[in-house]
């Protein structure tokens, strides 16, 4: 018996007049007699259940019992709403059900409409666009090693394109920009290693369990490679790419010249990600300075067009 769906199941009927076993089973992805089990212990626990017989009819807490639910404020509870909502498609329809559940009871009957327009607001969708199928497994399995212990084995392609197989110590999941990361401790490196969910082609749970080491979450990135590289150099862009531009390096360093084009004051990295960049801006971007980057980009192009050219 789960404590968490006990605890789940008192917080709907804390939130509802009454909820049909039928609806609950559904919810919370277990039989009837299951909800019949649970509501007999929460009634020996000294909540006093009370059921509806009938078509219309289903199980509730005695109205006289349920607490006042002003610990929280509209505002608390429609951040807490937004914060949840912005994660559910990382999380289990259960734990979805179970935590919006127990959040949910928190809300006054009057104050229900006004949270629920208020939660509605902001939403934030952090799903791809282009979905990658084997991200939502590979995270569940992620989250059952992170819960009970256990080592992950995956298969694993570094940035150098070299495949090796891995067993994982998980501690930490990162979503950075729009990736996923997993930190952890690769035995076979006998170190805290950082993984990208993107570059693993087979992850399995292991039934080895592990002792949990002291574990320092450090900041995801490269910030000081980033820092110590970076230079600015001007770009010549259509129009076209102001809402890209602004958002890599603000409207302070975008100026209008005329003719649909803008001057760009671009922060820019020399490695390979950096190049890729700037091509990817195809025939809308020009680099106008510094002259070796210029040449390095025609460089590329030629590269390109060669082997089109075969």
């Amino acid at each position: 018996m789960k404590i968490d769906r006990l605890i789940s199941i008192i917080m709907v009927l804390i939130e509802r007049k009454k909820v049909s076993a039928t609806k609950l089973a559904e919810m919370f992805e277990v039989t009837p007699r299951t909800i019949y089990r649970d509501i007999e212990t929460i009634n020996q626990a000294g909540i006093p259940i009370i059921t509806y017989p009938g078509v219309n009819g289903g199980i509730g807490i005695m109205e006289e019992y349920k607490v006042d639910k002003k610990l929280f404020t509209t505002s608390d509870i429609s951040t807490l709403l937004m914060g949840l909502g912005s994660i559910s498609s990382t999380l289990s329809s259960g734990e979805i059900v179970n935590t919006l559940a127990k959040v949910k009871g928190m809300i006054p009957k009057e104050q229900i409409r006004d949270i629920e327009l208020k939660s509605s607001q902001i939403t934030i969708d952090l799903t791809s666009w282009i979905g990658n199928k084997s991200l939502q497994p590979n995270l569940q399995k992620i989250k059952r090693g992170m819960n009970e212990n256990k080592i992950l084995y995956l298969e694993y392609l570094d940035r150098s394109s070299k495949q090796s197989s891995r067993k994982v110590e998980p501690y930490r999941l990162v979503l950075k920009d729009t990736n996923w990361y997993l930190q952890g401790y690769c035995i076979s490196k006998q170190d805290f290693r950082i993984f990208k969910l993107s570059r693993i082609s087979e992850l399995e749970v292991l039934e080895d369990a592990f002792i949990p080491r002291e574990f320092q979450a450090k900041p995801l990135g490269a910030w000081d490679y980033i820092e110590k590289n970076i230079i600015k150099i001007k770009l010549l862009v259509d129009e076209s790419l102001r809402e890209q531009m602004s958002e890599r390096c603000g409207e302070e360093n975008i100026e209008s010249y005329g003719d649909n084009k803008l001057i760009v004051n671009f922060p820019f990295v020399e490695d390979e990600f950096g190049y890729n960049i700037l091509l990817g801006f195809g025939d809308k971007c020009e680099c106008l300075e510094p002259v070796h980057v210029r040449e390095e980009i025609i460089r590329r192009i030629k590269n390109m067009l060669n082997i089109y050219n075969q």
